[in-house]
């Protein structure tokens, strides 16, 4: 492993709050310990090292999943940071690597961070909707079956309805909270490009009412 990779890590740990790693481990029920690194401080010391390690512009996956294995769920955001700023130097075989990050140390801090850049592979490569996705959305792992529906947040009036509806339809009798509370926030959101669209669906297809009360919000 990389001597700046090693000192990121030190020096993370070395600004570790008990208190607030108490805290924060609660706020995600206990899932993951924490260092206790707030947000704008865990920005404030990761700034210089994303950085330095971006600058070859290539994916190191050794790095992520380095990162990804360490016990503390800060150096999981840490990989997020930097995937998400190498997300246009995504290739279409690393949806398995994607893959497998969403369905190890899953919640849904992590797994909506890994969305869209699922999002930006399949704009890349839209044939992995069919090829990998569709297998996602009827998939008995909640977190593949969240990220298929989530996964075009970002397209704005792009959205592939066809698939949108078809990842909403094979769900819409869950009883999955996070399943549900994927759906409504996928139509809360195209809502604000195409509302006709949004309603009609919404008049159409029995959903859960956390997703109705989500897709109405802003119609």
């Amino acid at each position: 492993m990389q001597t700046k990779t090693i000192l990121i890590v030190e020096q993370f740990r070395k600004n570790s709050n008990e208190d607030n790693a108490r805290k924060m481990s609660a706020y995600m029920k206990n899932h993951f310990p924490f260092l206790g690194l707030p947000k704008p401080q865990r920005v404030e010391l990761s700034k210089g090292f994303l950085r330095k390690i971006t600058k070859e512009k290539m994916i190191d996956w050794n790095l992520v999943n380095y990162l990804w294995e360490l016990s503390e769920r800060e150096f999981q955001y840490l990989a997020l940071e930097y995937l998400a700023k190498l997300k246009k130097q995504l290739e279409k075989s690393d949806i398995s690597k994607l893959e497998q990050l969403i369905v190890t140390k899953s919640w849904w801090d992590s797994v909506d961070a890994l969305a869209p850049l699922v999002g930006v592979l399949c704009k890349k490569y839209p044939e992995l909707k069919t090829e990998i996705l569709s297998d996602w959305i009827i998939s008995s792992n909640i977190w593949l079956k969240r990220v298929s529906i989530l996964f075009q947040l970002k397209y704005k009036n792009d959205v592939d309805t066809q698939f949108l509806s078809k990842t909403i339809i094979a769900n819409n009798l869950s009883n999955e909270f996070f399943v549900n509370k994927a759906i409504g926030w996928a139509l809360r959101q195209y809502s604000k490009f195409n509302p006709d669209w949004v309603k009609e669906f919404i008049s159409r297809y029995p959903l859960s009412p956390l997703s109705i009360r989500e897709g109405s919000k802003y119609l």
